[in-house]
C-alpha cells in the first residue's frame, strides 16, 4: 500500500488504492484503517467530490516507502553483479519491451 501511494502522482481513493495493490474495496479499507492507526497514511477530503476521501502518505509513511525502495535497489544491484555488460543491456532491452507492451 505504501509503495502504491508513493508511486502515485496524487493521493488515491480507497477504490483506486485497492486496484493498485490488487485487493477488493473492503480489504483496501481495512489496510487504510491499519495505516491510519499506525500513522503511515491519512485521509483527506477529495477536492473534486466532498463525499469522497483520498488517502495520502504521512511523513512517516513517506520515509518508510523511501526506505523500502532503497532496500529493493540494493538487492537488485547485488543480483545484477553477476551479469555481464551484454546481459545487463539485454535485460534492460527486454524490460523496456515488457513495459511498452504492459496493458496492451
Amino acid at each position: 500500500m505504501l509503495e502504491a501511494l508513493a508511486a502515485a502522482s496524487e493521493p488515491l481513493s480507497v477504490s483506486a488504492l485497492g486496484e493498485a495493490v490488487g485487493v477488493d474495496q473492503p480489504r483496501a479499507s481495512r489496510l487504510v484503517q491499519q495505516g491510519v492507526q499506525r500513522g503511515l497514511v491519512q485521509r483527506e477530503a477529495d477536492p473534486d467530490d466532498a463525499r469522497r476521501t483520498r488517502i495520502a502518505l504521512t511523513e512517516t509513511g513517506q520515509k518508510i516507502a523511501r526506505g523500502m525502495r532503497g532496500e529493493r535497489r540494493e538487492v537488485l544491484s547485488k543480483a545484477l553483479e553477476s551479469f555481464t555488460d551484454e546481459e545487463a543491456r539485454e535485460l534492460a532491452r527486454l524490460l523496456s519491451k515488457l513495459a511498452d507492451n504492459w496493458g496492451n
